[in-house]
């Protein structure tokens, strides 16, 4: 495991990095070449945090790939910034563009990939596929917004921006005007669908029922969870199911939005993104 300092064009700052390689790696590789798993945070968080909060290196030592961790902004959306304007940072074209071509120029990835992420990361998942069809064989989202118009959405976005000391719909505009509605349309997981044709999918949401907040941050998790994030799943799947495209939904009962449901349904969803990167489950 390494951190990397990569200077960004596209993001307009040195992004950090944390990497994965598989035991036989080497910077002189003879050839060969290894499928990529990219692993997206979610929001008030970074690139560390798949390796503090699950066994992710524990689990891939014996499995032939690299893992690729980028750190997305405290967000954690991997999408081009409007920023009244200036439209930087761009962390999808970092993500999709600048770190891929790293990955394969300077260590040994081979182009077959596949995507994950919690929360904000879920959104990141869905929209670089649907952004970039067939660039990766695989994406699963885990309590991922996968409908960037909802009501419940816009407010958990702009909470996120004002928690991180963000302005108020830096990312995307007012949700009311002309360019926030565009660029919500334009960067939805949901109307994007059609471009999800030929990507192996995975998608997960708890209902919060049962669970018992703790503090403010499980009272809000309990909302994001049963009350925002699995509607617009739910109705994510139909529509997938309305184009023809398959996809493998596990909605479960209970989470609050947390690491403890995520680290098993990544567990759940490692079938499919092994098949997508040529591996066996």
């Amino acid at each position: 495991m390494a951190d990397l300092d990569v200077g960004s064009a596209a993001v307009g700052s040195v992004v950090p990095v944390r990497i994965i390689v598989p035991t036989g790696w080497s910077a002189d590789a003879d050839g060969t070449r290894w499928p990529v798993l990219f692993l997206l945070h979610g929001g008030r968080d970074s690139y560390a945090a798949w390796t503090r909060e699950t066994d992710i290196e524990s689990f891939v030592s014996t499995r032939n790939l690299i893992v690729v961790m980028p750190d997305n902004s405290p967000i954690a959306l991997a999408t081009r910034w409007w920023n009244n304007g200036e439209e930087r940072p761009d962390y999808e074209a970092f993500d999709a563009v600048e770190l891929m071509q790293l990955m394969e120029r300077d260590y040994h990835a081979k182009p077959k990939r596949a995507v994950a992420g919690v929360s904000s990361g879920g959104y990141g998942a869905m929209i670089l596929a649907a952004h970039y069809p067939r660039t990766f064989a695989a994406a699963a989202s885990y309590s991922g917004i996968v409908d960037t118009t909802t009501p419940g959405t816009s407010l958990l976005m702009m909470m996120g921006d004002l928690w991180q000391g963000y302005s108020p719909n830096a990312v995307w505009g007012d949700p009311s005007s002309s360019i926030g509605r565009r660029l919500r349309d334009e960067n939805n997981p949901y109307s994007q669908a059609a471009n999800l044709r030929g990507t192996s999918l995975f998608l997960s949401c708890g209902d919060g029922v049962g669970e018992e907040a703790q503090d403010l941050a499980g009272t809000l998790g309990l909302w994001a969870e049963g009350g925002v994030l699995l509607p617009q799943n739910i109705a994510f799947i139909n529509r997938l199911k309305m184009l023809g495209i398959p996809a493998q939904a596990d909605f479960y009962r209970g989470g609050i939005h947390n690491w403890i449901s995520w680290k098993v349904t990544f567990a759940a969803s490692w079938p499919v993104l092994a098949a997508g990167l040529g591996l066996p489950s």
